[in-house]
């Protein structure tokens, strides 16, 4: 494939000290990297997201994690955090911004982030990147949120079932490209160790406020763990889960302990890119909970944290939403949609770990390598 100069645009720093959220751009940042393009980002965010708004933009917390990632990662001259209706940048400056976009062959916007006009619109193809699916097609169809779809040449969504008869998620009119989400496997090597004997995952019990459109309700993992929540009382497995919920739910909380789920602060154990890595590295096997309106759509989505698992050797069962028809299930990977479902994944899973385990890498190897993911996408863009 022809080397091409990309500018991808995302959220690291918006909300900083969010490991997944993190790895989840830089799976491409380093993916289109590694296939040899010429890869440049940009991530605008607003004045009143700052934290310690009272020190100036360049010594806020969001710029200071910033540079950490892009430096981390070898990004540092090829990345700006900037500050939006502005042209005030930590990283490159404005002006060569504006240089790459000029000359820039491909713009992947994740969630239509970018909306500089003097960036986003010179360059020739623009691609709307969705890893929300559901959510990010209700707020334009149901809650007439301005998406910025308009403002694209292609849509590329990771909903994999989006446009199919049985998925409820509208198309909003356009046509979507599917692709599961890359996984950069020399950043994700199988995994020795178990430091945590148990399931675990990495969750916010809440991310943003629930849908209803067509007398289903689209709502966040909260909604679904609750179907969940006696579960480690009827299996001798442990279940730890880093869990970023208010303390404010208290009755949720007294909930979860009391079923036997055991908590971490994901702050303290998966703040980082490299924490986050850590943790999961450490797990034994993930269970997979899934934001309800993934599962009621039946929009085929399948978590980056999930397939990072697998490429760790670490086995994954998860939350059914329809991914079961793309994806092997059975060996290394299980869906479930019921609690009868859930228990007989785990006791298979504990009848032959060490199989499981070479199953979860395999087929992180052949689904998941950004190397083959990120190609195709951009043969279909």
């Amino acid at each position: 494939m022809t080397r091409l100069t990309i500018l991808l645009s995302g959220m690291i720093a918006t909300d900083p000290y969010q490991g997944g959220a993190t790895w989840a751009v830089l799976q491409y940042l380093l993916g289109f990297k590694q296939l040899g393009h010429e890869i440049f980002f940009v991530e605008p965010i607003k004045h009143e997201t700052l934290e310690r708004q009272k020190t100036s933009f360049e010594q806020s917390k969001n710029a200071d994690y910033f540079r950490q990632v892009t430096r981390a990662f070898g990004l540092e001259d090829r990345s700006a955090l900037l500050l939006a209706g502005t042209q005030q940048t930590a990283g490159l400056p404005y002006a060569k911004l504006c240089e790459i976009a000029h000359r820039a062959d491909v713009l992947i916007n994740i969630s239509g982030m970018l909306k500089d006009e003097k960036l986003a619109s010179r360059v020739p193809v623009r691609v709307f990147l969705d890893l929300d699916p559901a959510f990010n097609q209700l707020w334009h169809a149901v809650q007439n949120i301005d998406m910025g779809f308009a403002n694209h040449t292609h849509f590329v969504t990771v909903g994999l079932a989006i446009g199919e008869p049985n998925c409820t998620i509208p198309t909003c009119g356009l046509a979507w490209i599917k692709t599961l989400q890359p996984v950069v496997l020399s950043e994700w090597p199988v995994a020795e160790q178990i430091t945590y004997n148990a399931l675990t995952t990495i969750a916010n019990w809440r991310g943003y406020g629930s849908i209803e459109h067509e007398s289903k309700f689209y709502g966040q993992k909260a909604h679904s763990l609750r179907q969940f929540m006696a579960l480690p009382k009827q299996t001798d497995e442990n279940f730890l889960l880093a869990l970023s919920i208010h303390p404010d739910k208290k009755k949720d909380l007294a909930a979860l302990h009391e079923n036997g789920w055991q908590l971490l602060n994901p702050r303290s154990t998966a703040a980082t890119p490299q924490s986050y890595r850590q943790f999961i590295q450490g797990s034994k096997a993930e269970f997979g909970i899934a934001k309800s309106g993934y599962v009621v759509s039946h929009s085929g989505w399948f978590s980056d944290r999930s397939a990072c698992y697998l490429a760790c050797g670490r086995p994954v069962t998860a939350q059914n939403t329809g991914f079961d028809r793309y994806l092997p299930t059975g060996e290394g990977l299980f869906a479930f949609d019921t609690m009868e479902e859930a228990l007989a994944s785990i006791e298979f899973l504990n009848g032959d770990y060490v199989r499981h385990a070479r199953a979860a890498r395999a087929i992180a190897e052949e689904y998941f390598d950004s190397k083959q993911v990120l190609r195709k996408l951009l043969e279909k863009i």
